[in-house]
């Protein structure tokens, strides 16, 4: 004889089915958010929110950085789950608290070849997405009429991906959906 089958309301997705909530586990660990400490010289605040489809904080998402350092060297320093003192590895990772907003300390990067434009490479994670999402966030200033990706968006897109200055530091908020969406990247 076989089982009786269950029904869609008995049926509850997996870890695998979707990136959160249980990313929390494993994904934390101390000062993540701080790629160099708070205060130190030169360090600026990279901040913003985090929306969905609605334009409704996601309080429980996590947002990951990769970036140059302040010359524009691709770091190359191991250890970044435990700081090193005077290191810079280039990797940090915020959750996004009940309004939405998200929070590094870390360096201005500057381009890695001159003519381009600087950036940070944003990984997403929040639940309901089945996939993580890439996308960057671009420091504003010279290279980025230059820049390949940006170049093939319209202005509209295009203001998706480049953050704005603010006191110590710059903004950006992401938008997972609607109408002003961030542009993310497809790999294959």
């Amino acid at each position: 004889m076989s089982a009786k089958p269950q029904s869609s309301s008995q049926l509850f997705p997996t870890a695998d089915q979707t990136v959160g909530p249980y990313y929390a586990i494993g994904m934390a660990y101390p000062q993540s958010e701080e790629l160099v400490p708070h205060g130190s010289a030169s360090s600026i605040v990279l901040s913003g929110y985090l929306y969905d489809g609605n334009g409704a904080p996601v309080p429980d998402g996590v947002i990951e950085i990769w970036q140059t350092d302040a010359d524009g060297n691709i770091p190359t320093d191991s250890g970044n789950l435990v700081r090193k003192a005077g290191s810079f590895g280039g990797f940090g990772r915020s959750g996004s608290d009940d309004d939405g907003y998200y929070q590094f300390t870390t360096v201005l990067p500057a381009p890695t070849e001159p003519g381009k434009p600087a950036f940070f490479a944003v990984i997403v994670f929040a639940r309901g997405l089945l996939s993580r999402l890439h996308t960057r966030i671009y420091v504003p200033g010279p290279g980025l009429d230059a820049d390949p990706l940006l170049s093939r968006l319209t202005p509209e897109r295009r203001a998706t991906l480049v953050a704005t200055e603010v006191d110590g530091g710059l903004r950006h908020d992401i938008h997972l959906q609607g109408e002003k969406e961030t542009v993310f990247l497809a790999f294959n």
